[in-house]
């Protein structure tokens, strides 16, 4: 089993306007999708998505999602085990398979943004943020304070053979 964790990530529109959380008939179980962007310096813009499907059939949590209100836009923390969901494919009759999320922990993130009054755009009880940390003062050798002394990238290989870092 592979264990699978994920912080700060975005509940994701439906497909075509539909729900972004599907839930069954019976309410047992629920499906959405959640993705994250991340850099990636290849990617237009620097930037891509990273998109993953998570079902849930756990009776108490998929309540309990209900109950949070969760939908589209929501920033959420999850853990979960990875599987993969296997079909074949109804006009070429190959099989096909993509993987998934099985739901076990699901929590609100704070890492929405902040709306006008300085709250927390998914929170329901409008807590407000923390103040920010104040900056680190500039460090002695260290010139402007945030850069780093000589030509030092904040990453030097140990040497030797194979330095896949490098590649």
């Amino acid at each position: 089993m592979l264990k699978i964790f994920a912080s700060n990530v975005v509940v994701s529109k439906g497909y075509q306007n539909s729900p972004a959380l599907k839930f069954s008939e019976k309410g047992d179980f629920v499906r959405f999708r959640v993705g994250q962007k991340v850099y990636d310096p290849r990617a237009e813009d620097n930037h891509r998505w990273i998109n993953l499907t998570i079902k849930c059939f756990d009776a108490s949590l998929v309540d309990r999602i209900r109950k949070m209100g969760l939908k589209e836009g929501s920033f959420i923390s999850l853990s979960g085990r990875y599987d993969e969901d296997v079909w074949e494919d109804e006009e070429s009759h190959e099989k096909r398979s993509m993987p998934v999320i099985i739901l076990d922990e699901l929590e609100f993130s704070g890492g929405g943004k902040r709306s006008g009054d300085g709250q927390n755009a998914n929170s329901s009880k409008g807590t407000p943020f923390a103040n920010p940390a104040p900056t680190a003062a500039p460090v002695a050798g260290f010139q402007g304070g945030n850069q780093m002394p000589g030509n030092f990238t904040g990453y030097e290989g140990f040497g030797g053979g194979n330095n896949f870092f490098n590649l």
